[in-house]
């Protein structure tokens, strides 16, 4: 489905949005609760990711087919790993087919994980028998996706021995990694991180209990770039959010000052308000622990005619798409001078942007919804439309509550 975008009446925004669960906590909590029943989940994701991490935890099918999920992809090696007496075949969608594996793949081998590849070595689809491992020690680069790390410390308490990770260089990501050890520390599983060691204390058994999501940040940076394009008093109120959140792009809140948004929070929710105009001077920014809100910033800078450098983005090249690749790419169509390396983006100031530009989406939910936000300053239109679906089911009825105008193409 393609769409177009337009804003008919530029006026200001009041409007109230419930955001479903963090697809990253929901699929963290999703493998958890599978190792120990007595776990509870309310405000679960309802993204495509969190039903395909649902499906293929409860199928007794040998080949698993987890589509585009990449979260899914990484955290089911290790659960099937140490899944005693299964053989699975864990695969995916052409694009994750050719997204690396390798890297987790060796570590559970270090460990005693039998694993093999069906097609090309280090990538999906891969063979898992599962075992039982006793080896309790592993190495890991510390600068690879957070995904790998988090994937083996959700399985960690499930070994006979625990597990002690060594991160090997820069660590990355550090607050996704945080995500998972304070989860493992609501449950009652005992965990540190000092230094470049994490250990997880072995669990068989923990207390009954429920475990309530968070709403997405990620999905909430939409909405923070919406307010910094529209009109001065502009606010959207969005739950369900707590101050002390323990996902990496809470830094929305601090990061969107610099547009004149303020982040007020409630008992159960923030509350967005452009209170003054965008500063002018560049934007500079290391997003190496929040790498999925690096699309949505740069759209917004663009739109309010600001230079930006972001940084920390080598995540970007192995997501859905090359993000860094595709941001270019459709933001020059846009008029937009821009430059990108393997690792950072570099934006310089637009004072014209082109209208009735096609964006494609190239399968990645995340260009759908960052350049959605344009149509408060043109016209735009958004080919395969649908993709958004994977983290956010309801995001174009959110984009209409908030007075954006779609048409069908």
């Amino acid at each position: 489905m393609d769409i177009l975008l337009n804003v008919v009446d530029n006026k200001k925004i009041n409007e109230n949005i419930t955001i479903s669960g963090s697809k990253s906590e929901s699929n963290r909590l999703l493998i958890l609760q599978n190792l120990f029943p007595e776990i509870t989940i309310d405000n679960l994701s309802d993204s495509d990711d969190s039903v395909h991490m649902q499906h293929a935890l409860s199928t007794k099918d040998e080949v698993v087919n987890i589509g585009h999920a990449g979260t899914a992809m990484r955290f089911l090696t290790s659960y099937f790993a140490v899944k005693e007496g299964r053989e699975t075949v864990l695969t995916g969608s052409e694009r994750m087919q050719n997204r690396p594996i390798e890297i987790l793949v060796d570590a559970l081998k270090d460990l005693g994980a039998n694993i093999s590849y069906e097609d090309k070595v280090g990538y999906p689809p891969i063979r898992i028998k599962g075992t039982t491992i006793t080896k309790d020690k592993v190495q890991i680069n510390g600068n690879v996706s957070s995904q790998y790390i988090s994937s083996l410390l959700l399985i960690a308490s499930k070994l006979e021995n625990g597990l002690e990770i060594e991160l090997i260089g820069k660590i990355t990501s550090v607050p996704y990694i945080n995500m998972t050890l304070s989860l493992l520390t609501q449950l009652g599983i005992e965990s540190s991180f000092e230094g470049n060691i994490i250990k997880v204390n072995p669990k068989k058994n923990i207390d009954k209990q429920t475990v309530v999501v968070e709403s997405d940040w990620s999905s909430a940076s939409y909405f923070y770039s919406i307010i910094a394009l529209a009109d001065i008093g502009s606010e959207i109120t969005l739950s369900a959010y707590k101050e002390e959140s323990l996902q990496g792009d809470s830094c929305l809140a601090t990061i969107y000052e610099h547009f004149g948004v303020t982040t007020t929070f409630g008992e159960n929710s923030i509350t967005l308000k452009k209170v003054r105009a965008t500063k002018k001077e560049t934007l500079e920014i290391d997003l190496k622990n929040a790498p999925d809100i690096a699309q949505t910033i740069a759209v917004t800078c663009f739109a309010e005619e600001i230079a930006c450098n972001l940084t920390g983005l080598h995540t970007l090249k192995i997501k859905e798409t090359d993000r860094l690749v595709a941001l270019h790419d459709e933001l020059s169509n846009l008029g937009a001078n821009i430059a990108v390396t393997d690792v950072s983006l570099h934006l310089e100031v637009t004072s014209k942007i082109n209208k009735n530009i096609a964006i494609k989406t190239y399968n990645d939910h995340r260009m759908a919804m960052a350049f959605a936000p344009l149509a408060f300053k043109v016209p735009i239109q958004i080919l395969n439309a649908e993709v958004v679906t994977k983290s956010f089911q309801k995001f174009w009825d959110d984009m209409q509550q908030i007075g954006i105008k779609i048409d069908k193409l």
